[in-house]
């Protein structure tokens, strides 16, 4: 086991690393600095000025050097618009997407997992046929649209629950319900399908021929062997609501990590935003990696 949990760490290091070098040289893609980071009417001196503060000056290669030294230590430099570190003003941010996302994830693998399986129990039934209709059109809807419509209709009209903010759980419940919609009609399809070919197994016919409750045959028996697809899929999912929720976020006016980055973008504080992809990039490595020793726990073959 720690051979394997070795592996899958040394390979998102890898890949951290070169998202590293990556976000660094699209950065200086962009053009001059000065020119992202000061007023159109500044001076050249001002321009050159400002270069000579940061660095901007010295050789690309020194430049990368220092930015990977100063990005190992946690330095990511200060936020020039809040006058704080940026990792700090990212991590402030993260903690809300990342609650945001959890709470989300949390209640759409619960409800998922229990209507995907009692839909396979009853292939082809009523509930069968209702819940692939509902799951069809999540899956299909996107969330800007919703989330909109979300607004016009529970904001505006009803005036049941507030716009945008979190100053009480009614500032949660809006968005929480436009980003539980999408990954909930997904991961029921899958979970449908995977349990259709667990329930049809020669095991869960043997349990029947037993006389074991229905109960245990789904959620016992057949769903365990049906996991490991459902779990690549929850992983997607809830790297997409780390990683997509910016529109969700923006539109709900929700101080989350995506917000952070469309604001920092439009103002041109570029040091948050490289250090909001890193935190976000790494937090997704984190993830997978757990989605990875799941496997290994569900089936021990894969450690091997």
């Amino acid at each position: 086991m720690l051979s394997f949990i070795r592996k899958r760490a040394v390979a998102s290091l890898i890949s951290l690393v070169g998202l590293i070098v990556m976000v660094f040289f699209l950065s200086r893609l962009t053009g001059d600095p000065a020119a992202l980071f000061l007023p159109v009417e500044a001076s050249a001196e001002m321009k050159e000025q400002f270069r000579e503060i940061h660095g901007l000056n010295d050789p690309l290669l020194v430049q990368f050097t220092r930015y990977v030294g100063d990005v190992a230590t946690g330095d990511f430099g200060e936020s020039l618009r809040k006058a704080r570190p940026a990792l700090d003003v990212v991590i402030e941010a993260f903690m809300w997407t990342l609650w945001l996302a959890v709470i989300t994830m949390t209640l759409v693998t619960a409800a998922a997992i229990v209507v995907g399986s009692l839909a396979a129990f009853r292939a082809g039934g009523f509930f069968d046929r209702l819940s692939s209709v509902i799951s069809l059109i999540g899956a299909s809807v996107p969330d800007f649209w919703l989330a909109i419509v979300a607004i016009v209709v529970f904001a505006v009209n009803l005036a049941w629950l507030p716009t945008s903010g979190t100053g009480s759980l009614l500032h949660w419940i809006l968005p929480i319900c436009v980003l539980f919609v999408r990954p909930f009609g997904i991961i029921v399809q899958v979970v449908r399908g995977s349990m259709i070919g667990a329930l049809s197994s020669a095991y869960v016919k043997t349990a029947r021929a037993k006389g074991v409750r229905s109960g245990p045959i789904i959620f016992v028996h057949a769903l365990r062997n049906a996991m490991l697809p459902v779990i690549t899929v929850i992983g997607d999912q809830a790297a997409s609501l780390l990683n997509g929720a910016v529109i969700v976020e923006t539109i709900f006016g929700f101080p989350g990590v995506g917000k952070l980055m469309i604001d920092s973008i439009l103002q041109r504080d570029f040091n948050v935003v490289l250090a909001a992809i890193l935190v976000t990039a790494l937090a997704i490595f984190l993830m997978n990696l757990l989605i990875d020793l799941a496997y290994a726990l569900l089936d021990p073959r894969i450690r091997h």
